[in-house]
């Protein structure tokens, strides 16, 4: 449903990833050790104008796995999931495997 939502100028749609709470083994993980910020991305708005008109492209690209700044962004809420929606200049990069 995401989908349907396609983000203005720079801003990128971002689902955050949610750390498991517990192993496979079933011990309970505490909330600090496993507070990597990051998301998969949805969706990208075409970019932004510079001075000139000319367009500047959006760094990310829908399926990127991003790391994201601890605040920020703006929280949205579709068919119950729960996206943010983050400037291309406030994404702090891109994690890869």
């Amino acid at each position: 449903m995401a989908k349907r939502l396609i983000p203005s100028l720079n801003r990128v749609l971002i689902e955050k990833i949610v750390p498991p709470s517990k192993t496979t083994a079933g011990i309970l993980l505490p909330e600090k050790s496993s507070q990597l910020n990051s998301g998969k991305v949805v969706a990208v708005g075409p970019g932004a104008l510079d001075k000139a008109g000319n367009l500047i492209p959006v760094s990310v690209k829908e399926g990127d796995t991003v790391l994201l700044p601890e605040y920020g962004g703006t929280q949205i809420k579709l068919d119950d999931k729960e996206f943010h929606l983050y400037r291309d200049e406030d994404i702090l990069g891109t994690l890869h495997d």
